[in-house]
């Protein structure tokens, strides 16, 4: 009889994971898994279509290729519709927040969100970046001013904000604390949430055993966040981990151990329709109990 496969499991640029492997918890909980390091994992993001230093490939376009990974972790537009269109299942008892925000550069002249009007803003085309961003600045401006130029992954928008390519950026994560260490400034903030996708054969024992330990590591970061920060440099190229201090990052991520409900998967829906990020014929249509793992 052929060896079970060993549960897929990513770290999505956050601590718990690290913790989790750290502490044993997984083992504890009777997982045999494989970690991927996001960092990692986003070589294999490629825009064939590439063009005009643009890259319209992002987080939901790598779910739609089948990420690596039994369970994997974006902003929950795109899980949500990742979902809502058959790339997977969503986990619905569980999910993150995640920091975020749009940065420029110290010498800029932008101060205030309405100074983002017309100003272009590097972001990953449907990802985190991109939903917030849209999201966030809606009160601020017109829509029709919003100009975005679409980086590819988190990394890329840190480098072409540093590299003077473009005059404003969102990222999230570890980039933010990247970014407020190399003396940027945070124009506004785009916190927002994260969702988990399962992969179609993800074992659902092994999920909740995932999860089980990622609950136990939450509230080790949670009780002393300091014995763990510098898990986040793995998620940096070596570049970066070279001129900043990890003791001076804050947590990251965290995630929230309660439901992603019907209402909640609905109103993103809906949302994301309603800004026109995907017409009415390219919105997911799968129903919550079919979508979502509850």
């Amino acid at each position: 009889m052929a060896p079970m496969p060993k549960f897929r499991l990513a770290t999505h640029g956050r601590l718990q994971e690290w913790v989790a492997q750290e502490k044993d918890y997984f083992r504890a909980e009777g997982l045999d898994y494989e970690l991927l390091v996001y960092l990692d994992m986003q070589k294999t993001w490629i825009d064939p279509n590439a063009s005009g230093g643009e890259m319209r490939y992002g987080a939901l376009e790598s779910f739609q290729d089948n990420r690596p990974c039994d369970i994997s972790s974006a902003c929950h537009w795109a899980v949500n519709q990742a979902s809502a269109s058959g790339a997977g299942r969503m986990w619905g008892h569980a999910y993150g927040v995640s920091p975020s925000g749009i940065f420029v550069r110290p010498d800029s002249e932008i101060r205030q969100p309405k100074d983002l009007a017309g100003v272009e803003i590097g972001v990953g085309f449907h990802s985190g970046s991109h939903f917030s961003t849209v999201q966030m600045l809606a009160p601020a401006f017109p829509r029709e001013q919003l100009r975005l130029k679409f980086l590819g992954r988190p990394t890329d928008r840190l480098d072409a904000l540093i590299e003077r390519k473009v005059p404003a950026a969102n990222v999230f994560g570890a980039h933010v604390y990247v970014a407020e260490q190399l003396g940027y400034r945070k124009v506004v903030d785009t916190t927002f949430m994260e969702g988990f996708l399962l992969d179609p054969n993800a074992n659902i024992e092994d999920v909740q055993r995932y999860f089980r330990a990622l609950r136990r590591a939450q509230l080790d970061i949670d009780l002393e966040p300091e014995r763990y920060k510098h898990y986040l440099l793995r998620e940096l190229p070596q570049r970066y981990q070279d001129q900043v201090d990890a003791q001076a990052f804050g947590p990251g991520e965290r995630i929230v151990f309660e439901p992603y409900t019907r209402e909640m998967y609905e109103h993103a829906l809906r949302w994301m329709q309603a800004v026109e990020i995907f017409s009415e014929e390219e919105i997911g249509k799968a129903p919550y109990q079919e979508a979502v793992v509850a």
